[in-house]
């Protein structure tokens, strides 16, 4: 009789099977009732809804919404292949923040299909899917990403609600700014007449200073008879204008972000000191300030079965809490590599208190305080040296986030605009704020990206004679909640607030 591990580890084979084709989404009919009962039990396997599971982790806590913000996207595509087949879209709203890297789990995706009920599904962590009877776009104005049916970026574009321009407004100005000249959207505008439309698009590119896609829509749409009155779907103007055409809507997002954000950070962030610290008291105030600066970082990566997790249990050697000794080890050799990233920030503030460029220094240097957080459990045999490449190339989810990070492909888009931003912002404060959001926004590391950004944080406040500044576990709460409001709302006031109060304590304490 087989024993209670040899039973898991076919359990768990026959999930890792599902698992290696692509399957997020678990159907009961996918696995025999034994497997699923002892999945289930063991914590390998989370109930959706009824019939439908995705995998989990053992040691996730009870009201975790980690597995299934990172299965989301996944899950989605896989249901909705199964009921609907081929005859199903994301709507032209949700498809335009896919197009421009926004993947924010949505309280409420809505799909579009024939065989819709128009009823909502309701999934875990009051999420839910919402199955819209409607007609398709024509099969040329659909495009596949990750699984997923969306509406081409110009369908979509012109099929998107007004009202998305003022809710999503850095998405949609993403969206218009990917978008290479008028013809593509002509032909649409064109065939069914949509003269109403082609006005909210001629107002929307003119407030990007696209004047001449809006010029070039409205003398087509007027030569073919048709009366355009241009209507500016934004609430408001942005202060500068985008390049003529941006590659990467990745890219334009994170612009546009930086601008919208900045002068939110100025009015609410407090002035710096009045009077300069010499560089050498302001050096042993950071190394003062060592002790008390450590704070683990909170990304994962989506829970995968491994051939060798199969193997521990069939071997009875898998035990789900890990031992003291071996946490003990870990947590060791992670504070040595903190020491040792430490000392090369103290070393890149000593450069920017001679007043070189922060951002420059930060965009040299920063692969090197990475490298040296994680060179400890690398020379350990606990993380494989792959962990020391750089930037990842895969998938990334932050614990307990809605916000999921672009995609590796996106992160070396990203990262380039990123420290051209930091090099050329004139503002202390909001090189610190942004400096630490955005980075946190790109994830662009599979580990340590907590960490590195607010070692980035406190080498753009010293750039502007602010004192070193912690964030103490006792903040956590405010901490991440700031984070992920500006995430996923787009909204900086409350992490800016946060960090403004923490530097003027600071201040105030003479650090």
């Amino acid at each position: 009789m087989a024993s209670p591990q040899e039973k898991l580890a076919k359990s768990l084979e026959a999930l890792k099977q599902l698992q290696d084709e692509g399957r997020a989404a678990v159907r009961a009919k996918d696995l025999s009732r034994p497997h699923r009962e002892i999945l289930l039990k063991n914590g390998f396997l989370q109930m959706v809804m009824k019939g439908w599971y995705i995998p989990s982790r053992p040691d996730d806590r009870p009201g975790d919404t980690t597995p299934w913000y990172s299965s989301f996207w996944d899950f989605c595509a896989n249901y909705a292949n199964e009921r609907f087949g081929e005859e199903w879209c994301l709507s032209a709203e949700q498809s335009l923040l896919l197009h421009v890297g926004n993947r924010t789990v949505p309280q409420q995706l809505t799909i579009r299909t024939p065989k819709g009920g128009n009823k909502p599904t309701n999934l875990l962590h009051r999420t839910s899917i919402f199955d819209f009877r409607g007609k398709l776009p024509d099969q040329s104005e659909i495009e596949r990403m990750d699984d997923l049916n969306l509406y081409d970026l110009p369908t979509a574009l012109i099929e998107s609600v007004a009202t998305f321009y003022r809710r999503n407004a850095t998405d949609a100005r993403a969206a218009l700014a990917a978008i290479p000249n008028a013809s593509i959207l002509l032909a649409k505008l064109l065939d069914g007449g949509r003269s109403t439309i082609a006005g909210r698009l001629c107002g929307a590119f003119r407030n990007i200073g696209r004047d001449e896609i809006a010029d070039e829509i409205r003398k087509t749409m007027k030569a073919a008879g048709y009366e355009v009155v241009e209507n500016d779907p934004f609430e408001e103007k942005i202060a500068w204008e985008l390049e003529d055409r941006v590659v990467s809507p990745h890219a334009a997002r994170l612009k546009l972000m930086w601008q919208s954000m900045r002068e939110v950070i100025i009015n609410k962030f407090p002035p710096p000191p009045e009077n300069a610290t010499a560089a050498d008291v302001y050096l042993k105030q950071v190394e003062d300030a060592y002790v008390e600066d450590a704070y683990h970082s909170l990304s994962i990566e989506g829970y995968q079965v491994s051939p060798e997790l199969i193997e521990k249990v069939r071997s009875g050697k898998w035990n789900p809490e890990q031992s003291e000794q071996d946490r003990e080890q870990r947590d060791a050799l992670a504070a040595r590599g903190y020491y040792q990233a430490f000392r090369l920030v103290k070393k890149s503030v000593g450069k920017v208190l001679k007043s070189k460029n922060a951002g420059t220094i930060a965009k040299k240097d920063h692969g090197d305080w990475y490298r040296e957080l994680f060179v400890p459990l690398v020379s350990a045999g606990l993380l494989n040296a792959g962990c020391l490449a750089g930037y990842r190339t895969s998938r990334v989810f932050i614990k307990g986030s809605r916000h999921v990070p672009a995609s590796g492909e996106a992160v070396s888009d990203l990262m380039p605009v990123f420290f051209e931003l930091l090099e050329n912002e004139p503002d202390a404060a909001v090189r610190a704020v942004l400096g630490h959001f955005c980075f946190v926004f790109i994830h662009p590391y599979s580990d340590g990206n907590g960490r590195t950004a607010r070692f980035l944080m406190n080498l753009m406040l010293a750039s502007g004679g602010y004192p070193w500044t912690v964030i103490t576990i006792d903040q956590r709460k405010p901490y991440m909640e700031s984070l992920e409001f500006a995430s996923v709302e787009q909204n900086i006031e409350p992490f800016a607030e946060f960090l403004g109060r923490l530097a003027d304590k600071a201040m105030k304490a003479g650090r």
